[in-house]
């Protein structure tokens, strides 16, 4: 297993609508195992594999205590909305602001043997899985702002501090990286993750 680097708001991976899973043997379980632990290594709450630079459908979670992994997800959500809460992402560092999402939420896919996969969330566990099947969509969290949210996040992100935070992030992160996932068949570049407990 490797932890990878995470790419950062700016990166065009995070605005490519990934492409579906077909093959599946060593290479997506290597692929999984990585994001496992780079998701891991950031104490993220949720990776998408656009995020360390894999334009394939894959997204791993793990949120209080349930943790796993989905390919190829389809989401089904509630009607209802749950109490807004702040977000954060792994790609768009130092900033969180609160998103609207669906109370309840029903992903079906499957798992990286390819079978079938089908688990129902609510609260933090719904918010996971659509804030990192946007990734998959190439949707940021901001993109669901509205308002003065809406603004302040676009002005945090056009400041020039906020180059320095990113730098500063991408620095530390580093530190901790062990080696990147060179593509082979998962070819993509990308990032995008979540982690809604540590905005960032």
């Amino acid at each position: 297993m490797a932890i990878l680097n995470i790419r950062i708001i700016g990166d065009p991976v995070l605005r490519t609508v990934a492409d579906p899973v077909t093959e599946f043997g060593p290479e997506l379980a290597k692929l999984v195992a990585d994001m496992t632990e780079t998701m891991e290594d950031v104490d993220g709450a949720g990776l998408a594999a656009p995020q360390i630079g894999v334009s394939k459908r894959v997204f791993t979670y793990r949120i209080d205590g349930v943790e796993g992994h989905i390919i190829n997800p389809v989401l089904e959500n509630s009607d209802d909305y749950q109490p807004d809460h702040v977000e954060g992402c792994l790609s768009i560092p130092g900033l969180g602001f609160p998103v609207r999402r669906f109370r309840a939420t029903r992903v079906t896919g499957v798992d990286m043997h390819g079978n079938p996969v089908s688990i129902d969330g609510e609260g933090m566990l719904a918010r996971c899985f659509q804030h990192e099947n946007d990734h998959l969509d190439g949707v940021l969290y901001t993109d669901r702002l509205e308002g003065e949210d809406r603004k302040a996040a676009l002005r945090s992100i056009r400041n020039a501090n906020y180059d320095s935070v990113t730098e500063r992030t991408t620095t530390k992160r580093a530190k901790t990286v062990g080696s990147s996932f060179g593509g082979a068949s998962f070819g993509g570049s990308g990032t995008a993750g979540s982690n809604f407990g540590n905005a960032g």
